[in-house]
């Protein structure tokens, strides 16, 4: 490993300072649990690697009536030990729970996750589903993005050299609304994604019609990908087996995976769809008031 410069700066202008100052030579530390085995392996080799974990704004968890912000450096265990977070947000357990062993999930963070922009990311389809918005500073000032903006290509964002994921804002689900994730893997456990889906659908007073819906899938795009016109498709229409196929066979035409060591493209492409659909059908449950494990 390259020898590097460790800084911990303690509040969020000071941070940004120095992510200006180290351009294009400073990496942020959330979790670390991608970027120390990149710099072990001398994929990434920082000049400069700046903690977040004692910058308050990047270690918030708060859930108000109006939204769950979460800060980019709060672990994984974190949310997914949050009853109120189970209760209302339950996608985001669905994965966070999945992400490595339980160790890893003391370290691993959500805006770490969407940071290192891997197209398997797990948290990644949930927070889009959810229709989170990524805050963003730097010296220069803020801003705001949707999260499904934030990843570019594989290992790329959006965000600028000297920019700081601060936090994901997710507005507070509506009555009748409900989400879920699933992911498929060749084993049971610390395995990356073959394919994944993430699921958000709010349904009407009667519980039959479906007023809206987002869905994202992961693994099977150089992003993790928000397939808007597989949500949009459910607009107005029943809950029932056709709409649910319906959709499902968008998300897997919106999918462009590759041949690689975890699966075939046609496998791939086959997995979308089912899991898309598996991951509707939960979420009508859920928003029905079904509890689901």
């Amino acid at each position: 490993m390259k020898d590097f410069q460790y800084l911990a700066p303690r509040r969020l202008d000071e941070a940004a300072a120095l992510m200006a100052e180290h351009a294009g030579s400073a990496q942020l530390l959330a979790g670390g649990t991608d970027l120390l085995i990149f710099m072990r392996n001398g994929r990434k080799s920082p000049e400069v690697v700046i903690d977040a974990k004692k910058i308050p704004e990047l270690t918030r968890l708060q859930l108000d009536a109006g939204r769950l912000t979460i800060g980019a450096a709060v672990s994984c265990r974190t949310v997914w030990e949050h009853p109120e977070i189970i209760e209302k947000f339950p996608a985001l357990a669905d994965a966070a729970t999945l992400i490595g062993g339980i160790q890893i999930q003391g370290r691993a963070t959500f805006g770490g996750n969407l940071c290192n922009a891997a197209p398997s990311a797990d948290t990644v389809p949930p927070v889009i589903v959810y229709g989170a918005t990524a805050h963003i500073a730097s010296a220069r000032g803020e801003r705001q993005a949707p999260v499904e903006e934030i990843c570019t290509g594989p290992g790329l964002t959006s965000l600028a050299p000297d920019e700081i994921l601060v936090s994901l804002s997710i507005p507070a689900p509506q009555a009748n609304s409900g989400a879920a994730f699933l992911r498929f893997i060749p084993r049971n456990e610390m395995d990356i994604a073959v394919a994944n889906a993430a699921a958000r659908v709010d349904l009407d007073e009667t519980g039959e019609t479906i007023s809206a819906a987002r869905i994202a899938i992961g693994a099977v795009a150089p992003v993790p990908l928000y397939v808007e016109a597989a949500g949009a498709a459910l607009a107005g229409k029943p809950v029932n087996d056709g709409s649910i196929a319906s959709a499902a066979r968008i998300a897997r035409d919106a999918s462009t995976p590759i041949n690689d060591m975890r699966g075939t493209v046609e496998h791939r492409k086959q997995l979308v769809e089912v899991l898309t659909a598996r991951a509707l059908r939960r979420a009508c449950d859920r928003a029905r008031g079904e509890k689901i494990q």
